[in-house]
């Protein structure tokens, strides 16, 4: 079960984390080697201990973790170096992805966010998508919401009232979060040691729904 709840954006500020790949390599007899990968979609990681700076965080950290029950619910997690489908020092707007191309029939688009690289792309699906941060174009023109599309905030897809028309840009922009659990059933804390500046473990992954 997952719950729409953020995990506090102030405990999260100083994590440490990022994507994470897995990369299949054999190594050929002829000394050349071939790669592949199971994952179409990176998996995220991070490690919520790094954020805590005072007792009061630790306690927030123990009513946070024991609501979720350890790992048995996810909730949504702020990365700080990536929630905006702008560069960080951008304010987002409906230009920033193109989401899909309108082929007069459909009318329901997931929510993604392009990684370019030279020749290269990757399009990441957004699932949580942050509630009133969302704007939606067609053809370059900006979309109400409400009156002209919709967003599942829990899914990141948008239903727009009408459908675009044959080769029309659908374009989005946002903020969002990370679809995460707990990766540990524990968290160990000595008040003395973290006084001391030894900071507890607290493992964080991301979930695929």
């Amino acid at each position: 079960m997952f719950h729409e709840i953020r995990f506090p954006a102030n405990l999260s500020f100083g994590s440490i984390g990022g994507p994470e790949r897995r990369t299949e390599i054999v190594a050929l007899t002829n000394g050349f080697e071939e790669r592949n990968t199971p994952w179409a979609h990176s998996r995220r990681r991070y490690d919520a201990g790094l954020g805590l700076r005072s007792l009061d965080d630790i306690e927030a950290l123990i009513a946070f973790f024991e609501a979720r029950a350890g790992q048995l619910h996810g909730f949504r997690w702020k990365d700080w170096a990536d929630f905006k489908s702008c560069p960080p020092s951008r304010t987002p707007e409906f230009r920033d992805q193109v989401i899909a191309t309108g082929d007069g029939s459909t009318r329901k688009f997931q929510l993604i966010k392009t990684y370019n690289s030279g020749p290269a792309s990757y399009s990441r699906p957004i699932q949580k998508p942050v509630r009133a941060t969302i704007s939606i174009g067609v053809g370059g023109d900006e979309m109400r919401e409400g009156e002209d599309f919709t967003v599942n905030a829990a899914t990141g897809v948008v239903t727009l009232a009408r459908s675009p028309g044959q080769g029309a840009e659908v374009t989005a922009g946002f903020e969002f979060d990370v679809p995460v659990r707990f990766d540990t059933d524990r968290i160990a804390v000595s008040v003395s040691s973290f006084q001391a500046g030894d900071i507890p473990e607290v493992p964080v992954i991301e979930v695929r729904q």
